[in-house]
């Protein structure tokens, strides 16, 4: 499938997939993905492997600024989300604008809600949402040492 799809589009597009496959678990994460990296990939893998659908919710190059800081995002969104939506493993990418992915994550309607080891079920947004829609909240452990901070550490050292 490999989308880039708009909020506008993506409650249709999910809507269509569970038409044409009954039965089937749509999965859903979010992040900023700025500087994609083999931890990134690892935890799409896992996170795709939990269903039948991935959809990953981006966060804005105005969204990334804000949670993380300037000159944050070093990637613009639309360049993230190309790469992401050409990965194997993920379906549909959509971006969103807000702080969180609560909005994101009511139409998409997912059955399986992943966040990465950095949080614990409690502290996922959306968490109360997915669990009334009878869906549950996966987290998956981080790959130690890579992340986007420690690359851009790396880099400012070198």
């Amino acid at each position: 499938m490999h989308l880039i799809v708009s909020r506008n589009e993506i409650a249709d597009a999910v809507d269509s997939f569970r038409e044409e496959n009954p039965g089937s678990k749509i999965v859903f994460t979010n992040g900023c993905f700025d500087i994609l990296h083999r931890g990134h990939v690892t935890y799409l893998e896992q996170a795709r492997a939990l269903g039948n659908l991935l959809v990953l919710g981006l966060n804005s190059d105005a969204s990334v600024r804000r949670l993380k800081g300037a000159p944050r995002p070093y990637m613009h969104a639309e360049d993230r989300a190309f790469l992401l939506s050409r990965l194997e493993m993920v379906d549909m990418v959509s971006v969103f604008e807000e702080d969180t992915p609560l909005e994101l994550i009511r139409l998409v309607r997912p059955d399986i809600l992943v966040k990465g080891g950095d949080y614990t079920p409690d502290t996922v947004i959306g968490k109360d949402f997915v669990e009334q829609q009878g869906g549950r909240v996966v987290i998956i452990p981080f790959v130690l040492g890579l992340s986007t901070t420690n690359i851009i550490n790396k880099i400012k050292e070198s």
